[in-house]
């Protein structure tokens, strides 16, 4: 394919939302409401950036709150006006089931907590989104899966690059291969967090390091830009010789093997700085550097196209594209079955470190 066709594939993907600055994906729908939404667990994420996001979104808004920290619950009250009976604890949390003004409950806190509250906010009705990584292991994604299928409510996880403009370009040019077959994907999502609150992170019980923390981005990616499941898989994970990360992986290093050929090379860590994700193939490449920030995320090609940031808040695109799937009844974008994908691989990743061989998916 020449630059010029290129060229207009990159245009069509624009004219179908795909481009960077585009409307939402569901955006020419009309919502008849707004989606009442009860973020559970008031954490950084919570506090620092969907909160505010949830003041930009067309299709969603702010209606609860769900905390084990009753001293967080008056300054949240004084910023986003929050009635009294809208607040709830992590006890009597199944008390949702008497209020209307809450459609979905986002389960924002650590991931050894997610399924006990996607069980919950399940069985009082309500509508789940939940954080990623999806749950501790597979048998724990299934059981989310059932209960929310069992009350008829939609489950989602906050797979919120999935949301994102360029990332879903790259999604589109794994099917339209403009620069030939996929050879290699380099995937890679740290940070240094030696001075870092750790906190839960350093919790194995919680869900505590970098590959369940960092990993699922250069995992889900790996298999995003790929365009199918990998078969196999090889691993080494790294812990600390401090005290804060000893008890957990610091950096995992892991490479997927494709049907097709393709493999993933992939990292995470806590101890560095790292945030890529690269297609090479057989007549070119394209990249997005930074590709997992909150904001900023940008590319480029072999051939000059240069993939500039999108303008809009990636939190809010998330939450009113899910939002729009409640109104609608519609499928949502990322389901539970695509979180449980991941973290079959997160096992394997695990078991191939540990038992330093290949494993077959």
């Amino acid at each position: 394919m020449n630059q010029v066709s290129r060229r207009q594939l990159l245009k069509s993907l624009g004219a179908m939302g795909l481009i960077a600055g585009a409307p939402n994906v569901f955006g020419n729908n009309l919502a008849r409401k707004r989606i009442g939404v009860a973020l559970v667990g008031l954490g950084y994420y919570s506090r620092d950036l969907l909160a505010p996001a949830l003041q930009m979104t067309k299709h969603c808004y702010l209606a609860g709150i769900v905390t084990g920290s009753p001293e967080k619950i008056p300054q949240w009250q004084k910023n986003y006006r929050i009635a009294d009976y809208n607040v709830y604890n992590y006890d009597n949390m199944h008390q949702l089931a008497n209020n209307p003004d809450i459609d979905v409950v986002y389960v924002v806190t650590p991931t050894g907590t997610h399924k006990k509250f996607t069980e919950i906010a399940a069985n009082a009705g309500k509508h789940v989104w939940c954080e990623k990584p999806m749950a501790m292991n597979e048998q724990e994604c299934q059981d989310m899966i059932a209960v929310c299928k069992k009350n008829k409510v939609q489950l989602t996880i906050g797979y919120r690059m999935q949301h994102e403009p360029n990332t879903q370009r790259i999604i589109q040019l794994a099917k339209q291969k403009p620069y030939g077959d996929i050879k290699t994907i380099i995937a890679e999502a740290g940070y240094n967090g030696t001075g870092a609150s750790h906190s839960w992170r350093a919790d194995p019980a919680m869900g505590g390091g970098a590959m369940y923390d960092m990993g699922v981005y250069p995992l889900n990616a790996a298999r995003y830009t790929a365009g199918e499941e990998p078969i196999a898989v090889t691993s080494a994970t790294m812990s600390s010789t401090t005290e804060v990360y000893k008890n957990v992986d610091e950096t995992t290093r892991f490479e997927l093997e494709f049907a097709s050929g393709a493999r993933a090379v992939c990292a995470t860590s806590y101890a560095q700085s790292m945030n890529q994700l690269r297609a090479e193939c057989a007549k070119g490449w394209y990249e997005l550097k930074p590709f997992q920030s909150y904001s900023g995320v940008k590319g480029s090609t072999s051939d000059g196209i240069i993939l500039p940031p999108a303008p809009e808040n990636q939190q809010a695109r998330q939450m009113d594209n899910d939002a729009l799937a409640i109104i609608n009844n519609s499928p949502v974008l990322v389901p539970g079955e695509e979180g449980m994908k991941d973290i079959i691989i997160v096992e394997a990743i695990f078991k191939a470190a540990k038992e330093a061989k290949r494993i077959v998916l």
